[in-house]
């Protein structure tokens, strides 16, 4: 009998810890990435335009299946108005007058697809290419941490239509909702690429989920100010940073991924994910709010036939950049392929008070060539021996992305779920 209990005791130990372990990464009972997604975009045909989205649009219009729309210049949503898509509308941005969609502070972009039935934007080219046209912009009057609570975009946009910030943390936006954003981020003359999707003083009332950015030529997801939260958000080979934070954000994103190529990149650097509290020092309010981030069952990967030979011949850059007077709480998550995972910012004194910002728990590291480094210092044994101490439950493991994931490589329905089930972690 008591062979028996025990024999039932182990098995539940096992099998508990197997869940528990799989826990870690994007999530789910099935694969949530079925159906609504699409990893080979440039192969879709979505064919001709039917109705042109240009100027200004002041009051609430709705945009149909039944049409396919090409935005042609900056289309600015003001006075506002709701600008209204319906499941399966296709939206496509013209290459040459860098077609670019903003919804202005006070407006709102329902955008609500279904799993079956999702809303994509894309090029206008026959041969697609990351940065063809220019993406979306959504501003809003959520808290930022600049000097007067406000702010405006740039990239060559209407500085008066631009604005952004203001005093209500808990105001909306409008819906994104099974969203596909492909080949966005057109190079501006004299300044940088737009970003796929850009969000200024977004409040925490915007419903951000099921949203797939790929091949974006700047960052895919840019956040500034604001309370955004996040679900089941998809950078896929963007060349620019995938999720970047900054100004005073106060973000949530759970059960979300980046897959990242070692062969694209840009100027401005590129990572998974960037955390700051500025762009510049001297605009930033420090009596207000800085950037806070919580992100969980995060799956940040490096797509790579031989990540080894990548990492040794340079192409590979690190996962994670946390800068000074920030905090980034990471947990349950998983970063495979990177050089080094996460790097700190060198202004950030190594003190227990600075490094109690930044929480990194139950990540699984894998085939990283390092863990956690500061900026421009080859020596972490600090940092790994902090990290390292098994109250923070970090797993380490060397496999490839074959091994580690239940299907990396399904060209049309790849799982990126993790599949610890196949090898064994080390706690070191």
């Amino acid at each position: 009998m008591k062979n028996i209990i025990l024999i039932i005791w182990v098995f539940l130990t096992v099998v508990c810890d197997v869940n528990a372990q799989q826990e870690k990464g994007i999530f789910g009972s099935s694969n949530w990435l079925n159906n609504w997604t699409e990893f080979k975009p440039g192969k879709a045909d979505y064919g001709e335009a039917t109705q042109i989205l240009a100027g200004t649009i002041t009051v609430n219009t709705r945009l149909t299946k039944k049409d396919v729309y090409i935005i042609q210049g900056n289309v600015y949503v003001t006075n506002n108005a709701i600008l209204t898509i319906d499941p399966g509308t296709i939206i496509i941005g013209d290459s040459e007058s860098k077609g670019t969609l903003i919804i202005t502070k006070g407006a709102q972009l329902i955008a609500e697809g279904s799993e079956t039935d999702p809303i994509v934007f894309t090029s206008n080219k026959s041969l697609k290419k990351a940065g063809d046209w220019g993406g979306i912009v959504i501003l809003g009057d959520a808290p930022i941490n600049k000097f007067g609570n406000y702010s405006s975009i740039n990239y060559d946009l209407d500085p008066s239509l631009t604005t952004y910030g203001g005093l209500n943390p808990a105001s909306s936006s409008g819906v994104l909702k099974y969203v596909r954003i492909e080949y966005a981020g057109k190079k501006i003359k004299g300044s940088e690429n737009f970003n796929a999707l850009l969000l200024g003083g977004i409040g925490n009332k915007t419903i951000l989920e099921n949203i797939m950015i790929s091949y974006a030529a700047g960052d895919a997801f840019e956040v500034l100010g604001g309370e955004p939260v996040l679900n089941k958000i998809i950078s896929y080979r963007s060349s620019g940073i995938d999720f970047k934070f900054t100004l005073g954000t106060q973000a949530k994103i759970d059960n979300s991924l980046a897959v990242r190529t070692s062969y694209l990149t840009n100027n401005s650097g590129s990572r998974c994910i960037d955390v700051s509290s500025y762009i510049k020092k001297e605009e930033a309010d420090f009596t207000k709010k800085q950037t806070v981030v919580t992100a969980t069952n995060m799956t940040l990967a490096n797509d790579s036939d031989n990540i080894d030979t990548d990492i040794k011949s340079g192409l590979v850059k690190e996962a994670v950049f946390v800068a000074e007077n920030t905090s980034l709480v990471l947990r349950k998550s998983v970063i495979s392929g990177f050089n080094p995972a996460i790097i700190l910012d060198n202004n950030i004194e190594l003190a227990e008070k600075n490094l109690k910002k930044i929480r990194l728990e139950e990540i699984y590291f894998n085939f990283c060539q390092g863990n956690i480094f500061m900026a421009g210092n080859l020596n972490n044994e600090d940092l790994e021996s902090y990290y390292g101490n098994s109250v923070f439950f970090n797993l380490y493991s060397k496999t490839t992305n074959l091994e580690t994931f239940n299907d990396f490589a399904n060209p049309r329905r790849p799982d990126f779920r993790l599949a610890l089930t196949k090898f064994t972690a080390s706690a070191k």
